[in-house]
């Protein structure tokens, strides 16, 4: 039996599609038009008159949530976090790890493996640290960062099941060099972030991607555009932005957008174990974090990742950016599909996962399909 959604306006992550149907079982059947419609014997078939579909989510930063934390180890609490997650439009992720000692990555990266064996939401992983720039370390505990290490990258790349693809790094660091060369043998996205870096060591450097956008790295001055300007002029550079207010303003959102363009932003939750959770004291990393008004700190005062949404960060852009969803889709899906070659994800077109997101004419997010299984909001 396959599900039909009919009259809705449809964004395929190619056009769209203003009066659309689309037809799903775990993969996509058909989409297009109305008018071109025709029922099969096996359909069940929905009228979902003034909803929008979208494509699932992809976040490829995402510490954790729900209670639950990728650096936990737990398969089961993982596969869980990620169900979860599910329920906020996120169809694809990249649970994310932190700066910890050898032994917890180890136990986070076997961990998420085995989550992964049966949870196909599980799209890779993301090693954010521990071969970063202390002062630029934000929320990461200084005492386990370490130089670039390509046998250790290797040892976690193999605990993962070769499921790394994105990994956090700071590129001015001694041995980068044979740590990138290693990185693209091996099909991981290497990713500036954390990092003190000049644009003349940037330049260098073989890194396409930059962790969160603006934070916790060298910003732009007048005599040195840094870690932000390198990201802003080169137009290679994939960018992740945390779209919550609070880690960066609207306006220079704004900015990124109109410098960058919808092609090269992804946005990111970066999200923690307190998203969801009631706010008060929490916990990232073994370090204290108190929650209040929707922002997740340490004692220190430094932002120690998010408690946002990903439907409400699909929402934010557009507000903060005037964008169309069109250009929303771009960077919520489509970027990253492109990105890290997932070739199932990304877009509404036949042959493709049936993971998708209906929301309600006011944008709230009512029903999320993931391969074709569905997951409402009444639900959670």
């Amino acid at each position: 039996m396959s599900i039909v959604l009919k009259h809705a306006k449809i964004y395929t992550g190619d056009d769209v599609i203003p009066d659309g149907y689309i037809r799903f079982d775990q993969q996509i059947e058909a989409v297009g038009p109305v008018a071109e419609f025709q029922p099969l014997p096996a359909d069940e078939i929905h009228v979902v008159t003034g909803r929008t579909i979208v494509p699932g989510f992809i976040d490829v930063h995402s510490h954790g949530g729900y209670g639950y934390d990728s650096m936990d180890g737990d398969p089961e609490q993982i596969d869980k976090m990620v169900n979860l997650m599910v329920h906020e439009g996120i169809t694809s992720i990249f649970p994310t790890t932190m700066t910890q000692s050898n032994d917890a990555i180890d136990h986070a990266m076997q961990g998420i493996a085995e989550a992964a064996k049966h949870n196909p939401v599980i799209q890779g992983v993301h090693l954010e640290g521990p071969f970063i720039a202390a002062i630029f370390k934000g929320a990461q505990p200084e005492k386990y960062i370490k130089d670039p290490d390509v046998s250790l990258l290797d040892r976690w790349n193999k605990l993962s099941g070769g499921r790394v693809k994105l990994i956090t790094y700071a590129p001015e660091d001694p041995g980068s060099k044979a740590f990138e060369a290693y990185c693209l043998a091996n099909k991981i996205v290497p990713s500036v972030g954390h990092s003190n870096a000049t644009r003349e060591q940037l330049l260098e450097s073989r890194a396409t991607h930059v962790t969160h956008l603006y934070n916790a790295q060298r910003g732009l001055r007048h005599r040195e555009p840094g870690v932000t300007g390198h990201a802003m002029l080169e137009d290679n550079l994939y960018c992740e932005l945390i779209c919550d207010g609070f880690h960066i303003v609207p306006d220079m959102i704004k900015l990124a957008y109109e410098q960058k363009g919808p092609h090269r932003l992804e946005l990111v939750t970066d999200s923690m174990r307190a998203k969801g959770m009631p706010e008060g004291v929490s916990e990232l990393g073994g370090q204290k974090v108190i929650v209040k008004d929707r922002q997740a700190r340490l004692e220190s005062g430094n932002l120690a990742g998010s408690v946002l949404r990903y439907d409400e960060a699909f929402r934010n852009i557009m507000d903060f950016t005037g964008c169309d969803m069109n250009d929303a889709v771009q960077m919520s899906s489509v970027n990253q599909a492109e990105e890290f070659n997932l070739t199932q994800k990304g877009k509404l077109v036949p042959g493709r996962d049936a993971d998708l997101n209906l929301f309600t004419r006011d944008l709230q997010l009512e029903t999320t399909y993931s391969l074709g299984r569905k997951f409402s909001q009444e639900s959670k």
